[in-house]
């Protein structure tokens, strides 16, 4: 695999020291790495804002960790106390999270689960909220809001990952495509980028303009407590252009698919544009606490594949490139929407996970990409309308099917509107019920099999 070894990460975090802790596993309270608490309910529109001003510090090879109010510790509540942490002791968190370590390949008591678009409108807590805020760009904008949002699905449900509630289009403000929402037609761009004068408008990220971005995943961090891993995410280069170059969502892609003759050079330069925002982009979520970040090539399936050769898969293997020089930690996953024809290139750009849509067969996606790289999904979200014990045959099949390393369970695509919360909750409570034969140090070598 394309992982770095955890031993060696560069990106520079910050916690809270009592997060950390409990992270670890140092404080009591603790029954096999789970709290033995509930999550603590985040008061709605009251969260602390994280200075985006004052970024994370380092020293070195050290890391330095600042928080307040540790518990069962010497000294009064609200005494500042401060850890560090060598490089090698880092490398402790990475692998606590089931997440990660699934992600690396490593060996795994059973599989992690979490669902694209996990927060969402089948969830009736978030669209009552959603009915208060009504602007999809105020909710996805706004710190309080998305901390709120991304951990109502962590509190029904626990999933072992807790994604950023955001969008793919969330940074295009921040360097020079300005956007709009609309009820009916979803993104508007007014100025469709498609000529050499359009791309005077481009200029680098500016990761201010996206505080709420890493502010939130600050909170979010601290929130979890390290009992799941926090999730990023980002557009790739060719998908965010589909919607620069269109002007919003399209069926057909004619403009763009054309653009590739008729304008090669002004498409060439918009995609290494956003290949260096996107990766900077990356950069500032790790830097903010994310532990993985997912890639949505959404809309690359609907390039044949020699194009997709040709317009998407090197940008993202620039991003790659570029996010491994100062974030080798970091597992880094890849979702074409529509990707049976795509997998051995995607296997290619270098990403540590592939994500199957649910059109792929898991046996056969496993045998295309072998054993070397982990993969994700690829329940059929439709499964979630059937009858339980059916969605409980699904899961396991899926699972078998991954084998016991390298697999992150998730859907095939997200959570449909409509999708009843009681086969979510399902869908978690069988996760957590695999469990693969208990790894020794002396089975390491042995493949484990799924316990059911």
């Amino acid at each position: 695999m394309s992982f770095s070894s955890s031993s060696s990460v560069s990106c520079t975090l910050s916690w809270k020291s009592s997060s950390l802790f409990l992270q670890l596993g140092f404080l009591s309270g603790r029954r096999n790495g789970v709290s033995a608490s509930p999550p603590r309910k985040f008061p709605s529109h009251n969260l602390p804002r994280a200075s985006s001003s004052s970024p994370p510090s380092a020293s070195g090879n050290r890391f330095i960790v600042e928080g307040m109010g540790l518990h069962n510790t010497a000294g009064p509540k609200g005494h500042q106390a401060v850890a560090y942490l060598s490089r090698s002791d880092m490398s402790v968190h990475f692998n606590y999270l089931l997440l990660v370590k699934a992600a690396r390949g490593d060996p795994v008591s059973r599989p992690p689960a979490w669902m694209m678009r996990q927060a969402g409108r089948y969830m009736a807590v978030y669209r009552k909220l959603a009915e208060k805020y009504p602007s999809f760009r105020e909710r996805s904008e706004t710190t309080d809001l998305i901390v709120e949002i991304s951990l109502q699905p962590w509190e029904a449900f626990h999933p072992d990952g807790v994604i950023i509630f955001s969008d793919i289009l969330t940074p295009l403000p921040a360097f020079g495509v300005p956007f709009d929402i609309e009820e009916v037609r979803g993104p508007v761009i007014q100025t469709p980028l498609r000529s050499e004068e359009g791309l005077k408008a481009l200029h680098p990220i500016d990761l201010e303009k996206l505080h709420f971005v890493g502010e939130s995943l600050r909170i979010l961090r601290q929130e979890v407590r390290g009992q799941a891993a926090i999730l990023g995410f980002v557009g790739a280069p060719w998908t965010i252009a589909t919607y620069v170059v269109e002007g919003g969502t399209t069926r057909t892609y004619t403009t763009i698919k054309s653009m590739c003759h008729t304008a090669p050079h002004v498409l060439r330069a918009l995609l290494s544009h956003l290949t260096r925002a996107i990766s900077d982009y990356i950069v500032f979520q790790v830097k903010s606490g994310a532990d993985c970040i997912q890639i949505f090539d959404s809309w690359g399936g609907q390039l044949p594949p020699n194009m997709w050769e040709q317009w998407s898969k090197p940008y993202i293997e620039e991003i790659v490139s570029l996010v491994r020089t100062q974030c080798p930690g970091t597992p880094l996953v890849l979702y074409i929407n529509g990707n049976g024809g795509f997998l051995e290139r995607m296997k290619g750009t270098g990403v540590d996970v592939i994500g199957l849509d649910w059109t792929v067969d898991m046996a056969d996606g496993r045998k295309r990409l072998g054993s070397g790289i982990s993969i994700q999904g690829n329940v059929d979200p439709a499964s979630l309308f059937s009858p339980l014990p059916a969605l409980t045959d699904e899961i396991k099949r899926v699972v078998k099917c991954a084998g016991p390393r390298g697999h992150i369970l998730n859907l095939g695509h997200g959570v449909l509107v409509g999708t009843p919360e009681e086969a979510v909750a399902h869908f978690f409570d069988v996760a957590r019920s695999l469990k693969f034969d208990t790894l020794s140090e002396d089975h390491l070598m042995e493949e484990p099999k799924l316990v059911v």
